[in-house]
């Protein structure tokens, strides 16, 4: 049983050890346990396994009656979690993080039933340092998490990303041709997410024009939100080598073509971005739950693997950063090999075997 989500950061890694495990163990049963209303509840059965939901949401920050509901669809989801561990049997739960983990590995745990935590960044969560007390592995994709873990239990496994980005070799002149690239100039990958992000948007908005200029081309993911004003705003530029995308899914193509590359610092791009061995930018989001973007960040900027940019800072900042790495090929070499570094490649496999020890 595989149990979280809320967010792809969440719902890829889950879906990935699910086919690892698959492959190893084919006659197998999987069953996905979500919360009702979150992506995991559409992208699960698309991926072909079963999922059932609970009605557990989050507290909101601000002040708000849903709050009021919270313990209640906490105690229904306990009761519901349960229920679903009782007729289903598992030998083994794993917890992703979000909203159902917790009611899910809770039931399990009380039950007797072995219980491992993947955590996808490097700021451990709330929920996942409850869980973890009786977890019997924890799985984390960054060193030095045993200032949240028992050090025993903990495995270093990486967070496991999709398999067509493992190698990009010979996918360079196949991504110029599928996004009209030109082949003769430098790329800069921008990306905010499936839903966006508006600080990346406004920050290549005002610099896009001067990144023409110093000759380069832009492929940007905007995302679903941004994309009518991002259209609008670009088709009265008169640009001709800024590439807009509402969402880019041939993602190894786009980082084939990359030549430097601005991302958020989720766990989920943290870990695909190692894997795809380029120049990196990092702007944390800055609204998230304890920074852990910002932390995720740090974690690759102290190893000299990545060159982090505020939030606060990155509109009127970006173009000199991307310039830097564009001109500076040293710099951008060592970042690309530092980043390729603290890869983890095999991290779905490594998982499983974890959870094979677990029920052995």
């Amino acid at each position: 049983m595989i149990s979280g989500g809320g967010t792809g950061g969440h719902i890829y890694p889950a879906i990935a050890i699910a086919n690892a495990w698959k492959e190893k163990h084919p006659a197998s049963e999987i069953l996905f346990v979500g919360a009702l209303g979150k992506m995991e509840m559409q992208k699960v059965p698309e991926a072909g396994y079963k999922i059932k939901g609970l009605p557990v949401a989050g507290l909101q920050r601000s002040l708000s009656l849903e709050n009021l509901k919270f313990p209640f669809k906490l105690l229904k989801s306990l009761t519901q979690a349960s229920q679903i561990i009782k007729d289903f049997k598992p030998d083994a739960v794993v917890g992703v993080g979000g909203y159902a983990s917790g009611p899910v590995l809770y039931a399990a745990q009380r039950k007797g039933i072995p219980t491992l935590v993947q955590e996808q960044n490097s700021y451990a969560g709330l929920t996942n340092k409850i869980l973890a007390k009786k977890a019997k592995k924890i799985c984390v994709a960054y060193p030095d998490m045993d200032r949240f873990f028992p050090t025993d239990r903990i495995a270093y496994t990486g967070n496991p990303v999709r398999k067509d980005i493992l190698d990009l070799s010979g996918k360079r002149e196949n991504a110029f041709t599928h996004f009209g690239l030109d082949p003769a100039k430098k790329t800069l990958l921008v990306l905010g997410g499936s839903l966006g992000a508006r600080t990346l948007n406004h920050a290549v908005l005002k610099d896009m024009q001067i990144l023409e200029e110093e000759g380069y081309q832009v492929l940007w993911q905007c995302g679903k939100f941004y994309f009518q004003e991002m259209k609008s705003k670009l088709s009265d530029s008169g640009l001709k080598s800024i590439y807009l995308n509402e969402f880019i899914r041939e993602m190894d193509l786009a980082y084939a073509a990359a030549d430097v590359i601005v991302s958020r610092a989720g766990a989920l791009s943290v870990s695909e971005l190692s894997l795809v061995g380029k120049p990196v930018i990092f702007i944390p989001s800055p609204n998230v739950a304890e920074d852990h973007q910002t932390k995720n960040a740090m974690a690759y900027v102290s190893h000299d693997a990545a060159l982090l940019l505020k939030d606060s800072e990155a509109v009127g900042a970006l173009e000199q950063e991307v310039t830097k790495l564009m001109k500076d090929s040293s710099l951008a070499s060592l970042l690309g090999k530092n980043i390729k570094n603290l890869a983890k490649p095999n991290a779905a496999n490594a998982i499983v075997e974890e959870v094979e020890q677990l029920i052995v």
